[in-house]
């Protein structure tokens, strides 16, 4: 079974943007954190949506609009690396 890991600059990035929302709509801020931190959670199901990242051995993961969670993947674990915008 594949594990989702959740980096250290994944977690920031995921606060920061929640906290920067949360100053004009707390309710959208928490529900993208939910829908983000949901969908890197199936990331563990090999067939859950992602593509190959624009940089060499990275994969993306479409979380919104105008959010990409980069992450590597191997056997084992998927390891996300940081959210970009």
């Amino acid at each position: 079974m594949v594990r989702a890991r959740r980096l250290p600059c994944y977690v920031d990035d995921l606060d920061g943007f929640g906290a920067h929302i949360a100053q004009a709509d707390q309710q959208a801020a928490y529900d993208l954190w939910q829908s983000i931190a949901g969908q890197v959670e199936k990331l563990s199901d090999r067939n859950f949506h992602r593509r190959r990242g624009r940089k060499p051995g990275a994969m993306e993961l479409v979380a919104h609009p105008r959010y990409l969670v980069l992450l590597n993947e191997t056997e084992t674990t998927v390891r996300n690396r940081e959210i970009i915008n």
